[in-house]
């Protein structure tokens, strides 16, 4: 298991440390191919302009999930890191899916192994993430978060989905892996 202390560095060493990371809810999920990061000094992060009831969760301590919805629609789970006070979160953008594969099909109502989880809202829903795991421990259950077993090939690239800041390469994956959201180029 991976203890808060992995997550209290900054967001750009905890990001691409946690490619090949396990991470289940309640038993269910699989391993972190795709990740971003996002900083106190990032225009296009939430916490950038303020602490608000939405974002709260994401000025720390580290080792908590900050959950929120994207435009309305899916739940996207982030992982705090950095120090307390200072907004730092790595969006977990893709799961290869290893554990609970029934539930996770039933849930997105696909058969497909790949759209399983290739997606943050997808992966939430596989995973059945909802704003009540906002401001839950990563080390405690429903969340179990393993470590690597080695270090991974990693591809890094531009985040997606953004208009600020979209050119900074803080976007980070599993080199070849068939489960990213989309494709990274090593």
């Amino acid at each position: 298991m991976i203890g808060k202390d992995f997550f209290a560095r900054s967001v750009h060493e905890v990001a691409p440390d946690l490619i090949g990371v396990t991470l289940l809810v309640g038993g269910i999920g699989g391993r972190i191919v795709e990740v971003e990061a996002y900083d106190h000094e990032d225009p296009a992060s939430h916490g950038y302009r303020g602490k608000t009831a939405r974002n709260e969760s994401m000025f720390g301590p580290p080792g908590y999930a900050y959950v929120y919805r994207s435009y309305g629609i899916h739940w996207c789970l982030n992982l705090v890191c950095g120090a307390e006070g200072v907004p730092e979160a790595a969006l977990i953008r893709a799961l290869e899916p290893t554990k609970g594969l029934a539930k996770q099909r039933a849930r997105r109502g696909v058969e497909d192994l790949h759209a399983l989880c290739s997606g943050p809202g997808k992966l939430c829903q596989a995973l059945a993430i909802t704003n009540e795991h906002d401001g839950l421990a990563l080390d405690e259950p429903p969340f179990e978060v393993r470590a690597r077993e080695a270090e991974p090939p990693i591809a890094v690239g531009p985040r997606i989905g953004i208009t600020r800041a979209a050119e900074l390469p803080w976007r980070y994956g599993l080199a070849g892996s068939r489960f990213l959201s989309r494709p990274l180029r090593p």
